[in-house]
């Protein structure tokens, strides 16, 4: 006969059984829709593009001030029932090889760095985990492909959200300001002759033997080395010739269009050489006036940065293709909200984070055009999945051949690589 004590443990042992299972079938759910995308370059519109005026378009306001609505007419795409604003005429002639995620959300609405964080982590801000970044977690996973290149470079602001955080110094990023000549930390000044260079290297040698001798079980201090040693390799000609844009042809260079098409000319011959993961930051303030986050007169000029993004993301889908690279990198652009249909007293907009774009090119999926339907002013998703935070890593990470179900370890604790994200099952059929 059982008794109460017996039949606890076996209606807690069927429990445990009843949520394991889901876990296994998740498991191999997720393994069966792992992509094989090798490099990932993310365009990121810090300061939250609106999305009806972008990848998600709808009925054309008709003052831009009291009557809420897109700030520009729609053009068709080569998706048929897939549109998008005027000013991405170029974009729309390639979206057989994209899809508009029409469906992203979040909770942070007023704060930009928080909402950044979210975009960049996968996870609320904690105060008890540092968490790392999506490209510190895919460079940690899917290991180098050059020495000769960093597996992780960033054009943008160095944010919190872009560390590596318990992943450690060696999953980091190289940073950079200048296409035009690199880190400025890699670059030997004239007046440093070969021999003064051998003789600095061969001291701080002897100096990090000791060092690391003395600190052999401290894993911070170990990383730390391997960094240092790592931005050597980085100093020599294979990686600082990345800069040399003038190597390539005149055309090549207008196509991708003025600094941000720059940018992102040199994200695709970083990726060309072996780097994994590249983010090249679109934070232009001085072209409209605000950038992305287009309060009051900055959405006057909001087309300017529409169409420069047009231009350098079209001239890179081309290139990619042409070298027959765009199956193997994922494209990513997106920011950490968007933007709400009505105007502010000036013509601009607010923010928006129940509903917003994102957009994914290449990187081998199954490209639709779009995916999730918002209402007649993009405010609220009414159709297709609610793509949530951790759904939008799990797809990149599961595109990038990451299982997104797999656990890092802060010290001794157990960390989901995303917070229970499913990844888009359409985009892996």
């Amino acid at each position: 006969m059982l008794n109460r004590r017996d039949v606890l443990k076996a209606t807690a042992a069927s429990a445990a059984g009843s949520m394991l299972l889901p876990g296994i079938g998740r498991a191999e759910e997720h393994a069966a829709k792992l992509g094989k995308a090798e490099h990932c370059i993310m365009m990121w519109l810090g300061g939250g593009p609106a999305q009806m005026d972008t990848f998600d378009p709808k009925r054309v306001s008709k003052d831009g001030l009291k009557d809420p609505g897109s700030a520009y007419p729609a053009i068709d795409t080569v998706v048929p029932g897939v549109q998008l604003c005027e000013h991405l005429p170029r974009m729309a002639k390639l979206m057989d090889r994209c899809t508009a995620v029409r469906s992203l959300n979040h909770d942070e609405i007023d704060e930009h760095a928080a909402a950044s964080y979210r975009m960049h982590i996968g996870r609320p801000t904690s105060g008890t985990v540092v968490y790392p970044s999506m490209g510190s977690v895919i460079v940690n996973q899917k290991g180098s492909l050059s020495e000769k290149v960093p597996d992780y470079v960033l054009m943008g602001h160095p944010s919190p959200g872009r560390q590596p955080g318990f992943l450690g110094p060696e999953n980091g990023f190289v940073y950079l300001t200048d296409t035009g000549s690199g880190p400025k930390g890699l670059s030997r000044p004239p007046r440093i002759t070969d021999m003064r260079q051998s003789r600095r290297e061969e001291l701080l040698a002897s100096l990090s033997k000791k060092f690391e001798k003395s600190h052999a079980d401290e894993a911070v201090v170990q990383a730390y080395l391997s960094a240092t040693k790592k931005g050597f390799d980085l100093a020599g000609p294979e990686f600082m010739s990345v800069f040399e844009l003038d190597r390539e042809s005149d055309d090549v260079r207008n196509a991708y269009g003025e600094e941000f098409g720059q940018r992102c000319l040199l994200a695709r011959r970083l990726i060309e050489r072996g780097t994994r993961f590249v983010e090249v930051s679109f934070n232009l303030t001085f072209v409209n006036g605000t950038g992305w986050d287009t309060h009051q007169e900055g959405q006057a000029g909001q087309h300017l940065l529409i169409d420069s993004l047009d231009k350098a993301f079209s001239a890179l889908v081309a290139d990619l293709e042409k070298s027959k690279l765009l199956d193997k990198t994922l494209i990513i652009i997106c920011g950490e909200f968007g933007r709400p249909a009505s105007f502010d007293s000036k013509g601009g907009r607010g923010h928006h984070s129940k509903a917003f774009s994102g957009l994914l090119a290449g990187g081998g999926l199954s490209h639709c055009g779009a995916i999730g339907v918002t209402d007649e002013l993009a405010q609220e998703i009414v159709d297709g999945p609610r793509v949530s935070v951790p759904d939008w890593f799990a797809t990149i990470f599961s595109a990038m051949g990451v299982d997104p179900s797999h656990e890092l370890y802060a010290g001794d604790r157990p960390v989901p690589i995303t917070d229970s994200g499913r990844p888009i099952a359409k985009l892996f059929a």
